[in-house]
């Protein structure tokens, strides 16, 4: 399966701008209020979130998260691990110090209790040791049915490491550099999924920051040959956080584009109406989130995948 309708989500209570990240995400800005009025706000938007995923069927495991390890990213998961079919959980290298507080162990029990079962753990963290990283599923966007990963590479996506998780997950690698405008240079974007997103029938694309023409075709080329439509996106709406979005399954097995009102603000009918020919959209504002974190919904969202307990 390419989707999920089991969702792991991470409830902030020290949700605020990390500097740590700030250093490489150009998306983070910092607001004008204090550190507890953002966590404050971040958790009334992530509340609204989470409520309108379950109104809509989508099975949510949402854990607290814990106020003595401060970690201001931990409402982003997807970075850490991602739980795979096989039974497998991967726990990923991280490129900030205190992003790496966000692993827990207690994590997975909880997943177990939820009936899950994990036969596996694959550990890459010793890569920090070196100064390698890749985070989840923020640096690596998987075409779970067609065998293939795509990463956009950065200084939290290292080639060689995506190619050892290629080798042991049996992915056909494509790699490729995405770059933003930052004060007038073009620089790496810190993670593939703020402008790409991988749905079943489709995937929503920023190709603009591929600036490499020969990369840029080998991605179009790779996803038309798995017969999926490129909706493509322009860098303001990626901005937007229009390249950050999640196709999830509810209730009776409807499948949903998840996104922030943001994003579905950015679009235009065009684009809104092409995403809706495969199925419907589901948004909810993630303003305090968006901007002193630099990720939106997709960022949120740790799919679970893994199998049921017999």
């Amino acid at each position: 399966m390419q989707i999920t309708n089991t969702i792991l989500m991470i409830r902030p209570v020290n949700f605020r701008m990390n500097e740590q990240t700030a250093v490489n995400n150009y998306f983070q800005e910092r607001p004008d209020i204090t550190n507890a009025e953002i966590n404050k706000r971040a958790q009334q938007e992530f509340d609204a979130f989470v409520e309108k995923l379950r109104a809509h069927g989508v099975n949510m495991i949402v854990v607290d998260d814990k106020v003595e390890t401060d970690t201001p990213d931990s409402i982003f998961p997807n970075n850490w691990v991602s739980f795979h079919s096989n039974g497998t959980v991967c726990v990923y290298p991280m490129f900030a110090e205190n992003r790496r507080k966000e692993r827990r162990e207690d994590i997975f029990e909880i997943l177990e209790e939820n009936g899950f079962q994990i036969n596996d753990v694959m550990d890459y963290t010793s890569a920090e040791e070196e100064g390698v990283f890749l985070e989840g599923t923020g640096s690596i966007l998987k075409d779970r049915v067609n065998q293939k990963a795509y990463c956009a590479l950065s200084e939290r996506a290292h080639e060689e490491l995506f190619i050892e998780f290629c080798e042991d997950f049996d992915c056909f690698p494509v790699i490729f550099t995405a770059n933003q405008t930052v004060d007038g240079e073009r620089l790496p974007i810190y993670h593939t999924n703020v402008m790409m997103a991988m749905a079943e029938t489709f995937v929503v694309i920023c190709l603009d920051t591929i600036d490499d023409k020969k990369e840029r075709k080998n991605v179009v080329e790779q996803i038309k040959k798995d017969g999926k439509e490129i909706i493509s996106i322009t860098e303001e709406q990626m901005y937007q956080f229009a390249g950050n979005m999640l196709q999830v399954i509810g209730a009776n097995d409807q499948r949903y584009m998840v996104m922030s009102t943001a994003a579905y603000k950015s679009l235009r009918p065009d684009q809104i109406a092409a995403i809706e020919k495969h199925c419907p959209i589901l948004h909810s504002p993630l303003d305090t989130i968006e901007t002193c974190g630099g990720g939106s919904a997709r960022c949120m969202m740790a799919e679970v995948f893994l199998p049921m307990s017999s």
